[in-house]
């Protein structure tokens, strides 16, 4: 599995960009992270673990929120230069803003509108920060 993981080509600053997909729907759900112990962690967790660039550190996607994301299928590019997860999204929300996907703007008319609606509010899904 580690030899692996050394064949991926890692950015800089030993990082990938790791799109999150529904395996179900095939929603796009959300662009982030990982670095290699982020990848071997899901690997072996079976679970979304990502690198947090603002935190610098491991991240464990529904951790405070309780949306974690089950793996169900993990690919890479041709370029091997970025991760496809394809995954269970439990609770149906995978943005921070209580949306079912951080994609929930599309651009019309010379602005970025909503195009989707708000599941649960930010302050009911991290009241304990």
């Amino acid at each position: 599995m580690r030899q692996d993981i050394t064949e991926l080509k890692w950015n800089d600053d030993g990082l990938l960009p790791v799109i999150a997909q529904d395996a179900t729907t095939g929603d796009v759900l959300m662009l982030a992270w990982m670095n290699p112990e982020a990848l071997t962690l899901t690997l072996k967790e079976g679970i979304a673990v990502y690198w947090s660039r603002s935190r610098k550190k491991i991240w464990r996607k529904g951790e405070t929120s309780g949306h974690t994301q089950r793996i169900c299928e993990v690919r890479v590019d041709c370029d091997k230069d970025t991760i496809l997860l394809k995954v269970e999204q439990l609770g149906d929300i995978a943005c921070h803003t209580g949306r079912h996907s951080c994609f929930y703007m599309r651009h019309q008319d010379q602005k970025w509108v909503e195009c989707e609606p708000v599941i649960k509010s930010p302050d009911q899904i991290y009241r304990d920060e």
